[in-house]
């Protein structure tokens, strides 16, 4: 039930009326009063209701357990005015309460209200009517009322009110709603900015400090700072700032400058008065926090526009920073941070940070605090970024120890930046070798575990920066950076895709991470990846070009081409076309399989004699418990082969090593062996012998003839076209692996050899004597060489210099003789 009223204590509890001169007995007798016809009924109840409900929130959900709103919802449009006036009191007070704003926007009251904002009305009504909108005003949906309503209008009307709490409660209800881009609009076209600069002349805090949360607001809108400063507004605030007094109101004031900095006209206009030298000036000698941090927001605002930074760099804005950069609060070093950030688009900032700021932004890399943290790593990114001077700074500033550090950051910001920066300094090599020897490439392998995109995309191209170096690439090796490298490949960001890609053609610079490479399938990916016209780019086509120029077994074997530039080396192997989703198996694994009919693998492997000791040497010092040359055979070998010396015969150095490669076959333990491939004595021979015999030739034309022919004469001579097929190098082929009992056979062992046996062999020679030829398979076990020739001047005309011609060189037919790229005899050798 509701509460007694005690007409004699004073001041009354507040769950009590106060006197009635009409009889009642409990709050509920009093709301049913509301239903009285007479008028002087009515005024009295809304009185005592509007004294009760104002003693507490407890009072006004007793009223709204009793119904009183809704009984005062129909009296605030009642014909007397004290009634209307009385009974919007209440309304006012009691909408302070949650539960009664819901209620009151169920009965959709705004529209009530706003009609009693007329100028004709009350002032008492005006004050208590503007305090229930602004109360309501809160709710997103209220505030959408009170705009379609046109609720706007009357209340910058009352912004002009003589009575001080109109003026409070308005300027209250429209900073609200301006909240919402659409009363912003609004107000900005009903001209609201005269009335708000004249509330910051009121002599109430509460008026002046609403004003500026209003004009904070509604300046963020361009037309709107160009009003404001048409209207002398940035006068009104920097006199704000220039007074003592109004301390309390600065940081707000300063808000407000600082949207309007944003403008290049209104900072143009601020800069020729002079103001804002003293906005600087009153940020350096200010020692509020909150000051000091929005000025340096505001900054970083208006230096996102070209124009503004050329401005600022005027008025020596880095200094400021600079000094902000040392307070003792973490939200003003972040800020400061921030807008050196912007700042550094502009170059002639960008030198004074280099030469001022680099020192302390280093010092911020060790603070406690993430946030300080990222912001300082972010600032020297931009700073360091295509600039080898700021680098340098920074690296004086012993800043690449902590920059290391940082890449163990809780926040992905700060450790893809702190990449960024390792980035910029490994273009300098003496910091790049700095930076390597803090095990950077072991920090990015567990970057490219991360799940953030812009980390992952910092550090694969950092890992693309410091891949250059052999000891990096061993170290990402090592530390398994390989794969996650690989796998990011799938990534669905087109920027980290790139960065992979670029990072695997930097890593692919040596045959030993190439092949790695491979083996976890990069190139699949990278060939599917190209398929894609979504997903490729530059970068994936140079990926797989340069992962199989350093793992060549693979690339003929996928694309059946090398170039002049492919240049073989011992290791290589010849393991024919590879079928589309197959797995390309090392030497070692195919060396492994059982013997079988099908092609045999052609192997290279022509190191010199001291080699293969230096080998046996270090595998009889290691843990190695045995290799593939047992060290008994290797030791007979090597004595037999000195003893017998120069003047060996061919077919007895050839029995030689069939035994030597058979015994080693019978002896291995394929599971406990380090596995090495059998030297080739043979083709060791060949390539003492051209390059004694052919290289001294004057002309490459002269060498590529000689050649062929003795690549010719290696492999069983010349074959008449018209028995070919009787040549009979399958049968050869297949005794010498079964002699071997392996599918592995080294080219020196091939004594009748067909077109891809000799474009082999006359491909590795001519590497070894610096000839430049390429590799190209055919069909049908074709395969042939073409050479760049210059032919020689016209008759005539000496000195004449040519283009060179590419040539098919005979191997088979007419060993030394050159066809003509695109004649019908070389297009004749291919096919047939």
């Amino acid at each position: 039930m509701g509460k007694k009223v005690k007409k004699e204590v004073e001041p009354p509890p507040k769950d009590v009326f106060d006197p009635l001169l009409i009889e009642s007995k409990t709050a509920a007798t009093v709301v049913l009063m509301l239903n009285s016809p007479e008028e002087e009924v009515l005024a009295k109840a809304c009185d005592a209701l509007y004294k009760f409900a104002s003693k507490g929130d407890e009072n006004k959900v007793t009223l709204l357990g009793l119904g009183a709103v809704e009984h005062l919802y129909k009296l605030i449009s009642h014909e007397d005015p004290i009634v209307r006036r009385n009974a919007i009191m209440v309304f006012g007070i009691m909408a302070s309460n949650h539960d009664v704003k819901k209620l009151l926007r169920e009965l959709d009251v705004t529209n009530s209200l706003i009609s009693q904002l007329a100028p004709e009305e009350d002032v008492v009504i005006h004050e208590f009517a503007t305090l229930c909108l602004a109360h309501m005003a809160v709710e997103y949906t209220t505030k959408v009322q009170i705009f379609e309503q046109g609720g706007l209008e009357p209340l910058i009307r009352l912004l002009g009110s003589p009575d001080p709490d109109v003026k409070k409660n308005s300027v209250e209800c429209i900073y609200l709603l301006v909240q919402d881009f659409q009363s912003r609009a609004a107000v900005r076209a009903l001209n609201v900015i005269p009335p708000l600069l004249e509330l910051l002349k009121s002599e109430y805090p509460v008026i002046q400090l609403l004003a500026l949360k209003t004009l904070e607001v509604i300046s963020k809108d361009g037309e709107t700072r160009i009003i404001l400063g048409e209207n002398k507004g940035l006068d009104c605030l920097l006199k704000i700032l220039e007074t003592n007094e109004f301390s309390d109101l600065h940081v707000e004031a300063l808000a407000v400058l600082g949207n309007c900095l944003e403008d290049v006209h209104t900072l143009q206009l601020i800069q020729q008065t002079g103001g804002l030298k003293k906005l600087l000036s009153f940020v350096g000698i200010s020692t509020v926090p909150d000051i000091q941090k929005n000025a340096a927001k505001a900054i970083t605002r208006a230096a996102y526009d070209s124009e503004n930074r050329k401005i600022l760099n005027e008025e020596e804005v880095e200094k400021c920073l600079i000094n902000l950069l040392e307070i003792d609060n973490d939200g003003v070093k972040v800020a400061a941070s921030q807008a050196i950030s912007a700042m550094c688009e502009n170059l002639a900032s960008k030198r004074v940070f280099g030469l001022q700021g680099i020192p302390q932004l280093v010092q911020l890399l060790s603070s406690d605090n993430e946030e300080v943290k990222e912001a300082a790593v972010t600032a020297l990114a931009n700073l360091t970024a295509a600039s080898p001077s700021n680098a340098s700074a920074v690296a004086e500033a012993e800043g690449i120890e902590p920059l290391v550090n940082t890449l163990n950051a809780q926040r992905d910001g700060a450790i893809a930046n702190a990449a960024t920066v390792l980035t910029n300094l490994s273009m300098q090599e003496p910091f790049r070798v700095n930076i390597q020897s803090c095990g950077i490439m072991s920090a990015l392998a567990e970057l490219l575990h991360s799940t953030n995109s812009q980390v992952q995309s910092k550090a694969a191209f950092a890992v693309a920066a410091f891949g250059c170096d052999a000891d990096a690439r061993a170290e990402l090796r090592n530390a398994g950076g390989l794969r996650p490298l690989i796998e990011l490949l799938h990534s669905k960001n087109e920027e980290v895709r790139r960065n992979v890609c670029w990072a695997v053609t930097v890593c692919a610079s040596d045959e030993l991470t190439a092949v790695e490479l491979c083996r976890l399938g990069a190139l699949d990916i990278l060939e599917e990846i190209n398929l894609s016209t979504g997903r490729k780019n530059n970068f994936s086509e140079a990926a797989l070009e340069k992962l199989l120029d350093n793992n060549l077994s693979q690339k003929y074997s996928r694309m059946g081409y090398l170039s002049s530039s492919n240049i073989i080396t011992d290791g290589f192997y010849d393991c024919g076309q590879i079928k589309p989703g197959m797995k390309f198996l090392s030497l070692e694994e195919l060396s492994m399989q059982e013997l079988t009919d099908r092609r045999a693998i052609i192997f290279i492997n022509a190191k010199p004699q001291e080699d293969v000791l230096a080998v046996e040497e270090k595998a009889q010092d290691s843990s190695y418990e045995q290799t593939i040359l047992s060290p008994s055979i290797t030791r007979k070998c090597s004595r037999e082969k000195a003893r017998k010396g120069k003047g060996k015969k061919e077919e007895e150095k050839m029995k030689e090593v069939t035994e030597v490669i058979s015994k080693v076959h019978d002896e291995i333990n394929l599971e406990k062996s380090h596995w090495l491939p059998p030297p080739d004595f043979i083709l060791l021979d060949y390539i003492n012998d051209a390059t004694k015999t052919i290289l001294p030739l004057t002309t490459t034309r002269e060498q590529v003839v000689a050649l062929a022919q003795f690549v010719a004469d290696k492999m069983g001579g010349p074959i008449e076209r018209d028995k070919l097929h009787d040549f009979g190098w399958e049968l050869h082929i297949s005794e010498i692996e079964f002699e071997l009992k392996c599918n592995v056979v080294p080219i020196g062992k091939v004594k009748k050899g067909t077109f891809y046996h000799r474009a082999l062999l006359f491909k590795v020679i001519a590497d070894r004597i610096g000839i430049g030829c390429s590799l190209v398979r055919g069909e049908y076990n074709r395969a042939w060489n073409e050479v760049k020739l210059v032919d020689e001047s016209p008759q005539g005309i000496a000195g004449l210099l040519l283009p060179p011609q590419e040539y098919i060189v005979d191997l088979t037919f007419e060993p030394g003789f050159l066809m003509k790229q695109g004649s019908a005899e070389a297009d004749r050798y291919k096919r047939i």
